[in-house]
Formats: C-alpha cells, structure tokens, sequence
C-alpha cells in the first residue's frame, strides 16, 4: 500500500495525520536498531526507546480513530519490546550517571567505585544478551510488518472534524495529569511523582500528534512539558540509583572494604541532594505547565 507523501492539513481525515505520525515514529525505531544491537552508541538505544514509548502513546490516545483491536494489540507487543530495551537502557543511565559523579574523586575512590559498579556492568551484559534475542526473534519481525501495515493502511476512520479530534485528544491528557496532579496533593510519595512522571510522556507525546495542525500555541504546551517531564525524570533517577547503591553495597555483606564502603555512601548522600532539590521544585513547573495548558487548550 502506497505511504502518504504530501503535507497533511486540516482537511484530511484524522487517521491519515495519526498513521503518518506513527509511520515517522516507525521510520525512527528502525533507524536505531542498528546502533542499539551493536551497543557502540547508547544513545541509539535510548532514540529506540523513546521511539516504542511514543507509538504506544499515540496508538492509546488515536484508538477512537483506528481499528481498536488492532490498535491494542500493537500496543501490547510495543509493550513487550519496550521491556527488551528497558533493562539496558536504565543500566546504561545509571553506570554513566554514577561514573560520571565519582569522575572528580580521588583515584583511590574512584577504582572503589569501579569495584562497586562492576556487578552493574555483569547485569548489562546479560541484559543486552536477552536484548539482542528479542530483536533477533520472528516476533519482533512481525511487530515491524504489523506497525508498517497499520502506518500504510488507507482504512476510513470515523467521520470527524480533524482539528477537533486531535484538540479533544490532547485536551483528554492534560485533564488526566491534572486530575492525577491534584489527587497527589504538593507533597506525594516517590513512587507517585514517578507516576506523575509516565502521565507527562503521555500528554507529551499526544501533543506532538496534534503539533502540524495546533502550530505555535501547541510548542508552548510542549516546552513546559518536556520542563515537567525532566524534572519529574531527575528525581526518578536519583531515586533509583540511590536504591542501586545501597543494594551494590549491601551484596558486599556484612564485612565490606572501607572505601567501598566510604565511596558508596558520598554517592548515596549526592542522590539525595538532588532527589530533594527536585521535590522542591516540582510543583512550581507544574503550576507553569498547568497554566499554560488553560490558556491554550
């Protein structure tokens, strides 16, 4: 079936904006397999990731427009292929970021730290072998001929006004992360700000959907909220390479080296530091997001 080679415009049908985006998106994850089973580049695994989130965002939020059976089901084997990459990528995240913050320690404190992390580097090697069998497999091929198909499909959708839809669809996420922001309350627990977190990819990557049409109004929404989702993220990481640490420590036993031990906790209190700098100042982004989201929404 032929793809759509011109310029989309209010006057065509939603589907064809909502197979055309995810066709992109597609375009994206196939561009980055290359790098991502090779490993030489972490960032192509990280675009990779980012490209499966966001066809899993627009295929929820563009199920009123398409087949929903179809839809759901490429969702769900997204979903699988997304925790192929997942387990990689985070360690990618966390090894980087905990060198990085021990790049200005004493070489004693730095080798502890690379004995530290030497079980991480163990996990990821097992989790890129796993990784590279998912890619590797006849499901993923079946994923990539069942995403093209629904990307090329000249299906009719149901008859709307397209500039509506994708208004109403990005309206829809932004009323779910508010009603999730005021059920949180200013002062939620980790796990809920994580959440908070995953609703803002949501609205994100809808909004990006509906970016050709909504033109400069939607890049305002869009700027404060990649602001929201960052910080929202920095706190998560923090979070979770504090955990790491603690439990790299705690694999040690008992009796564990001094350094190690000294290194570990100067890397613990630094995640600290940062986990409570982003509470801080999580509600003020959000307040921005939230006011920008009633004024062009």
């Amino acid at each position: 079936m032929p793809k759509i080679t011109r310029e989309l415009g209010p006057g065509d049908p939603v589907h064809l904006h909502v197979r055309a985006a995810l066709d992109v998106r597609l375009a994206a994850l196939r561009a980055h397999e290359p790098g991502t089973r090779s490993g030489e580049d972490a960032e192509d695994l990280h675009q990779m990731r980012v490209a499966v989130r966001r066809l899993r965002a627009m295929l929820k939020a563009a199920r009123p427009f398409l087949d929903r059976e179809t839809a759901d089901g490429l969702r769900a084997e997204l979903g699988w292929l997304g925790r192929a990459l997942g387990p990689v990528r985070d360690l990618d995240v966390l090894i980087e970021r905990l060198t990085t913050e021990a790049a200005h320690f004493p070489a004693d404190e730095r080798a502890a730290v690379d004995t530290l992390l030497a079980g991480l580097h163990a996990e990821r090697d097992t989790a890129r072998a796993a990784l590279r069998k998912a890619l590797d497999s006849r499901r993923y091929r079946r994923l990539l001929k069942a995403l093209a198909a629904e990307a090329a499909s000249t299906e009719p959708g149901p008859p709307v006004d397209t500039l509506a839809a994708l208004s109403g669809l990005v309206r829809a996420e932004f009323a779910r992360l508010a009603r999730a922001v005021a059920k949180a309350g200013p002062e939620p627990e980790d796990e809920v700000l994580h959440a908070l977190r995953i609703d803002g990819k949501r609205l994100r990557y809808t909004a990006e959907l509906a970016r050709p049409l909504l033109g400069k109004k939607i890049r305002v929404l869009l700027k404060a909220t990649t602001d929201f989702q960052d910080l929202l993220g920095e706190h998560q990481d923090a979070c979770v390479a504090q955990d790491r640490v603690r439990a790299l420590l705690a694999a040690h036993g008992e009796v564990i080296d001094f350094d190690l031990a000294f290194v570990g906790g100067r890397l613990v209190e630094r995640e600290e530091a940062r986990r409570v700098s982003c509470r801080a100042g999580w509600w003020a982004v959000w307040d921005t997001l939230e006011r920008t989201g009633r004024s062009v929404l």
